[in-house]
C-alpha cells in the first residue's frame, strides 16, 4: 500500500460521519423515501377549496408512497403562516406545502415588510396540481342580467354598486381592480375577513356583487340565489355545466388582456434533495393525472394541471411573480 493511499484511508477513518454523508451522491440520501408519515400543510382553515384539494391529494398519495399522509391546517396572514412552517421544516420531503398563486407569486408584494420568508429562496418547487379562475356573480334580486348591463349601471352611478371580496390583495380584489380599469367604471370595493362573510352579505343583499373562486359560489348559483355574469379567465369554463354559457373576459372586455388564473401547487422546504423532489413529483403527478382526481376537482370549478418537472414549475412561478407584481402595484393594495 502506498503512503498516499494509507494517508487517504487514515483521513477517511477520522472524518466525521456527517462529512462523509454530505459527500455521498444525492440518490443515496433519498434512498427509501419516504421513511415515515408525510404532512401536507394547508395554509388555510378547514373546509375551503384548498383544504378539499389537500385532502384529496392526501388520500390518494398514501397508497402510492406507502406511508400515511395527513393534512395540517395552519391558517393566517393570507397563507403566510402555514407556508412559513414548511419553509422552516426539515428539508427531507416529509413536510410539504399545498400553496396558492397568492402565497407564491403575490404575497411578497403585498407584505413587503412583514413577509416571514421568501418563496423563491425558502421553498423548493414540485408541481402545480389544479388551476381555476374566479366567477363574477350578483345577487339574483339585482336587475343586471349581463356584464354589459352591470357596466352601464356602474358608469351611470359611479361608486353606487358594491363588491365584497375575501380581503385586500386577494385574487377577488385584484380581479375587480383590473376589471374596473379595463371597463372604465367605479365599483366600490368592500374587503372582508375571508370569502365566507362576504358571501353571507351577498346572500342578504347587503352588497351587490362578488368575484370569488368558483367552488365557494357554485352552491348559490345552483340554488338560483346568485346570477353569474362572467368568469375572470380569458376563455369560458367548459367543464362546469352551469357555466358553459357564461362569457370570459376576452368576450366582455376584448383587448383588456385579463386572464385571472388561480392555481394550487406543492412545494417542499428549500434544500430538499433533488431525488426526493423527483419522487414527490412522480407520485403527485400520478394522482393529478388520474380520472378520479379530475372527476372530483372539475365540479368544484378546478381543472387538474401539472408541470413536467420541478424545474419547469420553478420557471413558471418566476414568470407569475412578474404578472402578480404588476396586478398588486396597479391596485395599490398593501397589507403591511
Amino acid at each position: 500500500m502506498t503512503a498516499t493511499r494509507r494517508a487517504l484511508l487514515g483521513a477517511a477513518a477520522l472524518t466525521p460521519l456527517a462529512a462523509l454523508s454530505s459527500a455521498l451522491p444525492s440518490p443515496a440520501l433519498a434512498q427509501g423515501f419516504p421513511t415515515r408519515p408525510l404532512r401536507i400543510v394547508v395554509p388555510f382553515a378547514p373546509g375551503g377549496a384548498v383544504d378539499i384539494t389537500g385532502r384529496l391529494l392526501a388520500e390518494r398519495l398514501q397508497p402510492i408512497l406507502g406511508q400515511p399522509v395527513t393534512v395540517d391546517n395552519r391558517g393566517g396572514a393570507g397563507g403566510n403562516l402555514g407556508a412559513d412552517v414548511v419553509a422552516k421544516a426539515e428539508p427531507d420531503g416529509h413536510t410539504i406545502l399545498l400553496g396558492t398563486v397568492s402565497i407564491l407569486a403575490a404575497n411578497k408584494f403585498l407584505y413587503r415588510r412583514s413577509m416571514p420568508f421568501d418563496p423563491s429562496r425558502d421553498l423548493a418547487p414540485v408541481t402545480r396540481v389544479a388551476t381555476g379562475t374566479v366567477l363574477l356573480v350578483v345577487n339574483a334580486d339585482r336587475p343586471w342580467r349581463s356584464f354589459a348591463e352591470l357596466v352601464a349601471a356602474a358608469k351611470a352611478r359611479p361608486g353606487s354598486i358594491s363588491m365584497g371580496s375575501s380581503g385586500t390583495g386577494t385574487v377577488s380584489h385584484l380581479t375587480l381592480a383590473s376589471v374596473n380599469r379595463a371597463a372604465g367604471m367605479e365599483i366600490n370595493h368592500i374587503p372582508y375577513r375571508g370569502g365566507g362573510p362576504a358571501i353571507t352579505d351577498l346572500l342578504a343583499g347587503t352588497i351587490d356583487m362578488m368575484f370569488d373562486v368558483i367552488p365557494a359560489l357554485m352552491p348559490h348559483v345552483r340554488s338560483g340565489r346568485f346570477r353569474p355574469l362572467a368568469v375572470g379567465s380569458a376563455e369560458r369554463i367548459p367543464y362546469v355545466p352551469e357555466l358553459r354559457e357564461v362569457p370570459g373576459m376576452r368576450e366582455v372586455l376584448p383587448g383588456s388582456g385579463i386572464d385571472m388564473q388561480s392555481w394550487y401547487s406543492v412545494s417542499a422546504p428549500a434544500r430538499t434533495p433533488a431525488p426526493v423532489l423527483a419522487r414527490l413529483h412522480e407520485a403527485i403527478t400520478q394522482v393529478v393525472r388520474g380520472d378520479d382526481f379530475r372527476d372530483r376537482m372539475q365540479p368544484l370549478g378546478f381543472a387538474p394541471i401539472w408541470d413536467e418537472s420541478p424545474a419547469a414549475f420553478g420557471q413558471y412561478t418566476r414568470e407569475q411573480e412578474r404578472v402578480w407584481q404588476a396586478l398588486v402595484e396597479a391596485s395599490g393594495a398593501s397589507l403591511d
